[in-house]
């Protein structure tokens, strides 16, 4: 999706939402007799669900090539983005906790799992025993993505180990995945449609609107905070201490690498900028800023993580649920790994939400309550994400050239995802 197809995208949901809003104020429920489309809309994405996890997430991990010879450098490359994605998503978890912006949300009429309420609660060995499936393709069948998402990156790091052997069963993944991604590319038009009937169905009685506005605005002031402590604080914080630079100055010269960031909501098409900033006015060397950005651009998703993370526990207190320690782990786990899998178009993090929906059971109807004011947020994050990658290259340029860890020709890495 190009930055005009963007553009329009961003036009098309933006007019969805005021002419839902309109149709709300002038007639009342009656609109939601426009929900239908919001049903077909969440069926759509659900059934891209598997077929997206499995193919991204072995492309993911095959770009990097054989995991054997990665190195130090890459060991420390993906341990970095491990733990900032981590850290993310632990401040989302921590400001929706503190802040409870869906707290008073009008959707009590939706149908809540049994298992999520309590009934079935999860203990430590559940938790443990939920990263395998004892049958894969029913775990695919049901929609029970954490095994799926466990056992596509075990296949993916196989495969890489396999030479010759594993590059056709690698060549056909590149080819599902590639098909994937057209369909989301295909689906992403039918989003307005999407927001139309969701936002219409979900707010179609005018008494529920006050509630609604109140919550959203909650929502993204605590999405919005985390973003800010993490990219402000957490991220510079890391780049003092460890790449020894100026946090300051360093921002600074990779604002338009930022803003272009901001503009399109795409990582990847940032990339080529990214890389610049990063080289040409910030002196990160060839080889850290051609190996680690890639690479960010294919794996590290700190804004889309913490979003997510944030988004699932908001959706959970407007049903009135009250979600467990065990269930906010696997919020925590599912966020940081299917954030691996966000591609690279704008508002494709609502594809990997329902991943992380998914995963504790959560009614998926809840995403049309984030849909009204996801297309400003998609930008925030996006910047976060680009921002983390830029700070990730700093940092492992200088402690793998202190520790004299970097070859003399990084190795290539095609980005394959994004958000």
């Amino acid at each position: 999706m190009n930055t005009r197809s963007s553009h329009r995208l961003l036009i098309g949901i933006v007019a969805a939402i005021a002419l839902a809003f309109l149709g709300i104020t002038l007639f009342g429920p009656r609109m939601a007799a426009f929900a239908w489309m919001g049903t077909l809309f969440l069926k759509a994405l659900k059934m891209l669900i598997i077929p997206l996890v499995v193919s991204s997430m072995v492309v993911g991990i095959t770009s990097l090539g054989d995991v054997r010879r990665l190195g130090r450098v890459g060991l420390l490359t993906l341990g970095y983005y491990t733990a900032t994605t981590g850290i993310a998503v632990g401040l989302g978890i921590l400001f929706v906790n503190l802040i409870r912006p869906g707290a008073g949300m009008p959707l009590d009429n939706l149908v809540v799992p049994e298992r999520v309420e309590g009934k079935e609660v999860l203990g430590a060995q559940d938790l443990i025993l939920s990263f395998v499936s004892d049958n894969i393709v029913k775990s695919m069948a049901e929609m029970d993505v954490l095994p799926v998402i466990v056992f596509s990156l075990l296949l993916g790091g196989i495969l890489t180990t396999m030479e010759e052997r594993g590059r056709p069963v690698i060549a056909f993944f590149e080819a599902l995945n590639e098909a994937v991604m057209k369909m989301v590319h295909l689906l992403m038009y039918l989003v307005p449609f999407g927001v139309f009937g969701l936002v219409a169905g979900r707010f179609a009685d005018t008494g529920d609107l006050l509630r609604a506005a109140t919550a959203l605005g909650k929502y993204m002031g605590t999405v919005l905070a985390g973003l800010a402590v993490h990219g402000l604080v957490v991220l510079p914080l890391l780049l003092w201490l460890f790449g020894r630079r100026s946090p300051l100055r360093y921002l600074g010269n990779m604002g338009a690498a930022l803003l272009t960031a901001f503009s399109t909501a795409s990582s990847s098409a940032t990339l080529p900028l990214t890389i610049q900033c990063a080289e040409e006015k910030n002196g990160v060397s060839k080889r850290s800023a051609y190996f680690v950005l890639p690479l960010g651009a294919t794996v590290n998703m700190d804004g889309t993580a913490l979003y997510e993370a944030v988004a699932a526990i908001f959706i959970a207190q407007a049903v009135g649920m009250t979600l467990g320690m065990e269930q906010q782990v696997i919020i925590f786990l599912t966020a940081t790994l299917a954030a691996i899998g966000a591609a690279g178009i704008p508002e494709a993090g609502l594809v990997t939400m329902v991943i992380v929906l998914r995963a504790v059971g959560l009614p998926l109807e809840g995403i049309g309550l984030i849909l009204a004011v996801d297309w400003l947020l998609d930008r925030f994050r996006t910047t976060i994400n680009v921002w983390g990658d830029a700070v990730g290259a700093a940092i492992v340029d200088r402690v793998a050239t202190d520790g004299k860890w970097m070859p003399a020709a990084a190795p290539e890495v095609k980005p394959v995802h994004s958000g």
